[in-house]
């Protein structure tokens, strides 16, 4: 996943959405549907405070379209990333141990260019269409190996970058490596690698627009 980051005193609006979407299709990227996942952000509903250091201080919920039968929590404090059944939302409502502090959409559209699939994704706030966040997410197919993809990855992705730099947009897309090993993920990539990049990426957003703090 790649993030944009606008330059100091820039602003994130639609424009840039919408001349970073041009740049995938500049490099011949067929438009194959729309995409969402949703991340909510949990913090414990306790009724004794003497009891929080028996609970995790807060974990993620992931919800992806692909897998409308999964739901993926993340522990960050712990490091732990479990893939549970859909059904475990009907057990945390009526459990009520936890409250939503914060959803995050990551809305967008899908492309497939040649053997890679990528996603030009806007990060917004439940129910709102304020603009939080532009990401890129791109998939190489083939290969399932992390650590086999790195350098076609990386020879793509500043493909990717030049594209866009002839934009002239005020600002660049950045990419941090993510630490699968720290929750046990192993170098065949999954669905729970997925979940982890985007509570990654959630975590951003949520301290940006300050709802962490609040």
């Amino acid at each position: 996943i790649l993030h944009w980051q606008p330059n100091q005193g820039s602003e994130m609006n639609s424009q840039v959405l919408e001349e970073i979407s041009q740049c995938v299709e500049t490099l011949n990227g067929v438009k194959e549907g729309s995409c969402k996942t949703s991340l909510t952000f949990y913090k414990p509903n306790l009724q004794d405070q003497s009891a929080v250091m028996d609970f995790p201080r807060d974990f993620m919920g992931i919800s992806m379209p692909e897998l409308p039968n999964k739901y993926f929590l993340i522990i960050r404090g712990q490091r732990i990333v479990l893939e549970a059944d859909s059904s475990i939302l009907v057990i945390m409502e009526k459990l009520q141990s936890y409250k939503p502090k914060a959803i995050l959409n990551f809305e967008g559209e899908l492309y497939k260019l040649g053997d890679f699939q990528i996603r030009v994704i806007k990060v917004v706030p439940h129910q709102t269409e304020t603009l939080k966040g532009i990401m890129v997410e791109i998939d190489y197919l083939p290969i399932s190996s992390v650590e086999n993809s790195k350098q076609i990855m990386k020879e793509f992705i500043d493909i990717w970058k030049e594209v866009v730099s002839k934009k002239s947009l005020a600002g660049e897309f950045t990419h941090a490596e993510t630490n699968y090993a720290e929750y046990g993920l192993g170098d065949n990539y999954t669905s729970q690698h997925t979940a982890v990049q985007y509570a990654a990426a959630a975590l951003t957003q949520l301290i940006q627009s300050s709802q962490l703090r609040s």
